[in-house]
């Protein structure tokens, strides 16, 4: 696996990085867990402090910060500012709330003994980071852990292994210990010879579904808790009531975010059959005028894919999707450019026998449907493997909360779509993966809750 920059609005290789040897993984595997047995133990307010000095540093270098996100992935400065500002405020989220949902709670449960719950740490874990939102992905896991007193290894992916060194650097000048926080150039062997070994305790996955399948299975071979985020075909109801030219460039600009490249993105959007060609209409002239150019440039707004590879593929995605009878409104080509460059592009008229209607199209590709009752838009975004989240879009907001409670994934939105905050808890049902983090709930999957009962 080689660790590189290789800048996807150029397609040249900016960086290059040495990747772990089998005595490096073994060396960190070992400080780690030693400095388990410190760090468990230092005061709650001394971890918090850290990660308060955590949250400020992505403060001052907010702007080096998004540079790097942009150059490794692609995304458009702007909203990779918007990262970096959304990973230092879980990083002060747990800092701020750490201490006190960390407290001991004393059960009442009708005797005179004394009952308490106490929550510790579990030990080692091992994360393995994604491309798409680099430092946000890594604040979700990372922060909770450290301020229960757990010690992280940290693989990030192969093509953001700046972003990687950098949040270390911030940690370790932070306060968070060097051997308590590890980033690791590690192979795919060398993650699965860690999550075996003993010592480790859980890993954390944010991936494709081939990845988790792999990393829940040696998970569970050795006995470790997993939490895994994976894929996500996230539907987004329209009722009849909205303001349609509105809503639809809201829903545009909100699926060609990041280049569509989010497992949260609205991917199966549906709308009514009798607003369907208006709400077409002011999608693909949203989509035909947003500008596709250098994610570094100010009025930038959909940046390339993260590789030439996921290009291809989304690219081939929409062929297909054509070719099995799908009408295609604007775009869908590779553009002719150094880069991993594709036209964002509107599709509509696909069918549960085509492949789109399954697969989750990971790029600039908003697919739309039509329905003519809330009862069969509701059976169509339940029609799918994954269930990460979901939305419903209305005026009527009572009545599209109810339509929002039917949908079958991890988190339901009226109004908005993916909104994440760091008190909000993240995670999905089915493909989508299991566990949940952020909020209180991001202290529940690696740690112990444990009973503590004296009799009278």
């Amino acid at each position: 696996m080689a660790y590189r920059t290789e800048n996807p609005a150029t397609g040249v290789v900016e960086q290059e990085f040495t990747s772990a040897t089998d005595a490096d993984v073994a060396s960190a595997v070992e400080r780690a867990d030693a400095a388990f047995t410190s760090w468990r133990k230092t005061p709650v307010e001394q971890r918090a402090a850290a990660l308060t000095a955590v949250a400020d540093a992505f403060q001052e270098r907010g702007d080096e910060l998004a540079r790097v996100i942009s150059t490794e992935m692609g995304k458009p400065f702007k909203q990779a500012q918007g990262e970096v500002a959304l990973s230092s405020a879980i990083y002060r989220w747990y800092a701020e709330h750490g201490p006190a949902l960390l407290e001991e709670e004393t059960l009442d449960v009708g005797d005179s003994a004394k009952s308490v719950v106490v929550t510790e740490p579990v030990g080692v874990l091992v994360g393995v980071m994604p491309w798409n939102f680099p430092q946000y992905q890594v604040a979700r896991f990372a922060a909770p852990n450290l301020m229960l007193g757990n010690t992280v290894l940290l693989k990030h992916a192969s093509i953001c292994a700046r972003t990687g060194e950098l949040i270390e650097e911030i940690l370790h000048a932070a306060g968070i210990p060097e051997d308590a926080y590890i980033n690791l150039f590690a192979s795919t062997d060398q993650i699965t010879d860690i999550i075996a070994d003993p010592r480790v305790r859980g890993v954390s996955l944010t991936g494709s579904e081939g990845a988790g399948k792999a990393v829940a299975t040696t998970a569970a071979q050795n006995l470790k808790k997993s939490v895994l985020e994976l894929g996500g075909s996230d539907p987004l109801i329209v009722l009849d009531d909205v303001d349609v030219a509105k809503t639809a460039k809201t829903v545009a600009v909100t699926r060609m975010r990041n280049a569509g490249q989010a497992c949260n993105s609205p991917k199966r959007i549906l709308v009514p059959s009798s607003m369907l060609d208006e709400f077409v209409a002011k999608v693909v002239e949203t989509v035909e005028g947003m500008t596709v150019g250098d994610p570094l440039a100010e009025d930038t707004k959909i940046g390339p894919l993260s590789s030439v590879q996921g290009r291809d593929d989304a690219v081939s995605q929409v062929e297909r999707a054509v070719e099995q009878g799908a009408t295609l409104h604007t775009g869908g080509k590779a553009l002719d450019k150094d880069g991993a460059w594709m036209a964002p592009a509107v599709l509509t008229g696909v069918t549960r026998e085509m492949d789109a209607y399954k697969e989750e199209i990971f790029g600039p590709v908003a697919v739309i449907y039509s329905y003519d009752s809330v009862d069969e838009a509701v059976e169509i975004a339940n029609d799918s493997d994954f269930g990460l989240s979901g939305s419903v879009w209305g005026q009527d907001t009572a009545k599209a909360e109810e339509v929002a409670r039917r949908l079958e994934v991890g988190m339901t939105y009226v109004n908005e779509h993916g909104t994440t905050m760091p008190g909000l808890p993240f995670g999905g049902v089915r493909r989508s993966g299991y566990g949940r983090e952020l909020g209180r709930w991001g202290f529940d999957e690696f740690s112990n809750t444990k009973l503590v009962r004296v009799a009278g």
